[in-house]
């Protein structure tokens, strides 16, 4: 039996995202300092929304219109963090290994967000 959800911190979703948040932040330590106010701010700053959007979602549950679309803004949150990973690699900041394990950790995040997205009522 599963123990029950009752802080948006309860929730899986919520620790990968900060996770990929940790890895993206340690990523981008080594960009070229000319990248820090445009491909290091925003990749770090689309990486952390994912995990802001998810902890606003979860406050807005009793509304599953509302909480759907916060998910949603978190899943558009990771696929531009996905954009601003594959432009780090295409400018060698980044090596494809890095690269893949990053994406790997989004496509799971990403799944997670798919299915409480169909299924908002599990949340309430």
């Amino acid at each position: 039996m599963s123990e029950r959800i009752t802080s948006f911190q309860d929730l899986r979703v919520y620790y990968e995202a900060c996770v990929l948040d940790l890895a993206i932040f340690k990523a981008t330590k080594s960009f070229p300092r000319e990248e820090m106010f445009s491909l290091t701010d925003q990749v770090r700053r689309s990486s952390r929304s994912v995990g802001a959007n998810i902890s606003e979602a979860w406050a807005k549950r009793r509304y599953p219109a509302h909480f759907v679309s916060k998910l949603t803004c978190a899943d558009g949150e990771l696929q531009e963090t996905r954009h601003w990973t594959g432009r780090a690699c295409a400018f060698d900041y980044i090596d494809q290994a890095a690269l893949d394990d990053l994406n790997i950790k989004c496509a799971a995040i990403g799944r997670m967000l798919g299915k409480m997205m169909q299924s908002p009522e599990d949340f309430t």
